[in-house]
């Protein structure tokens, strides 16, 4: 594994107009109820979560996309385009799940082609391992937990202001990291943040680099 380049962890997620039912608090003897529009229309998210080998100073790096429908290979290949764009070039190595549209012939063969990507591949089984899934439980506990939607853009909304909010304390994306032992304990640094939003087709990247000051 490449020690001087960027170790980044993707994963995918989806969410859909149902709602993510949760505990909450209601007045004694008095249920709390949910009225939902019975609508399966879906979307996909990918969230991207990274920090450099050499220089964990650096900072943390959150992408996260959004996208109608499901990813595919093709859709995969422009998040990763729009990732290289993201990291300026830099070496990066990216670690995934043995999802199909993931290690595809085609996809396969487009990699081989980018002296700037390597991939590497998570044990079968292993979600722990992934500190994405860890951003996507902090949104489905807080930002999405019992949302009703009427429209798919509801959804959305809401996921983005979760990424937000995530990105808003850098704390976190290094609790995520950690908590799946990425790395040995470090201290984060006194970090800025930057914003970047690029539209990729029917979905748009939202890219958070976060540097140290």
């Amino acid at each position: 594994m490449n020690t001087c380049a960027w170790i980044v962890f993707l994963d995918e997620s989806g969410v859909s107009l149902l709602p993510q039912v949760r505990r909450t608090y209601a007045p004694r003897g008095r249920t709390p109820f949910l009225r939902h529009r019975l609508n399966w229309k879906r979307a996909s998210m990918a969230g991207a979560l990274g920090y450099h080998a050499a220089d964990p100073d650096r900072g943390p790096r959150l992408c996260f996309h959004l996208k109608p429908g499901s990813y595919d290979t093709s859709a995969l290949i422009k998040v990763l385009e729009q990732m290289k764009t993201f990291y300026r070039g830099e070496r990066v190595v990216l670690v995934w799940d043995g999802l199909s549209a993931h290690w595809s012939r085609t996809m396969r063969a487009w990699v081989a082609e980018q002296d700037w990507l390597t991939l590497e591949r998570l044990p079968a089984y292993a979600p722990e391992l992934n500190p994405v899934e860890l951003l996507w439980s902090s949104l489905k506990k807080r930002e999405l937990a019992n949302l009703a939607g009427d429209h798919l853009a509801d959804v959305a909304d809401a996921t983005e202001q979760g990424i937000r909010r995530i990105n808003a304390n850098p704390q976190l994306p290094w609790s995520f990291l950690a908590h799946t032992g990425s790395f040995s304990t470090h201290q984060p640094p006194q970090l800025t943040k930057r914003s970047v939003v690029r539209q990729v087709g029917a979905g748009s990247l939202i890219s958070w680099p976060v540097e140290a000051s």
